[in-house]
């Protein structure tokens, strides 16, 4: 099965997923779509996918450092695979159920999932930032998903490299570049104050993102 079938398959299966950057309802797979991933993924695919729905019924009530705590757990469980061996592609990020059917991704895949998941569960959007750094230790870049209690609080990072979440002040392996979330797009720096530079949609990928998932609604 080539790439670009794998992804027209997923993106055009009537999918009921209300995620999107702005509005954020649920998760709710169609059985279309798990009959579809079984069939061309396997039953560990489909599996995946209802642990996933599952995850938010179990994560719903419960307080936000627990529903932190088994997001990031769930999704690191998956395998990291870079977007050249994946998906042929040099950046390509993938929607959660592209990630979750495929049973790999990378960074970018893993915080938008737990970023999204995080959404459906009815965590704000102002405490989220998908935030872009600089691993200093592997000299690259990196992708994590922060959460802010307070907007000025020291925030709680959510990293694939690590199943451990440990405030941003502790991770002194990681330098912050920029962080986006529906709502805005911040340049951030060391030892200077953030500068919301403009909205999120100026990211192409981004956008192309939020357009595969709203096409699934459809």
């Amino acid at each position: 099965m080539t790439r670009t079938r794998i992804r027209r398959g997923i993106r055009f299966l009537v999918l009921a997923l209300s995620l999107t950057a702005t509005a954020v309802i649920g998760i709710e797979l169609s059985s279309r779509l798990l009959d579809y991933v079984a069939r061309e993924f396997g039953d560990g695919a489909r599996k995946r996918l209802e642990q996933w729905q599952s995850l938010e019924k179990l994560a719903a009530k419960a307080p936000v450092r627990r529903q932190l705590r088994l997001v990031n757990s769930f999704f690191n469980q998956a395998e990291f695979v870079n977007d050249i061996e994946h998906w042929g592609e040099e950046d390509y990020w993938a929607t959660p159920v592209e990630l979750l059917a495929t049973n790999g991704g990378d960074c970018e895949d893993f915080s938008i999932a737990k970023y999204l998941t995080l959404r459906s569960l009815g965590v704000p959007d102002d405490q989220l930032r998908i935030t872009y750094v600089k691993a200093l230790e592997l000299n690259q870049a990196h992708m994590v998903l922060a959460w802010y209690p307070e907007p000025d609080a020291d925030p709680l990072v959510l990293d694939n490299l690590i199943n451990e979440i440990k405030p941003a002040s502790q991770r002194d392996d990681l330098e912050p570049v920029y962080s986006f979330n529906g709502e805005g797009l911040w340049l951030q720096r060391l030892d200077e104050d953030e500068k919301r530079i403009g909205n999120a949609d100026k990211l192409e990928r981004w956008t192309d993102l939020n357009n595969r998932l709203i096409d699934s609604l459809r």
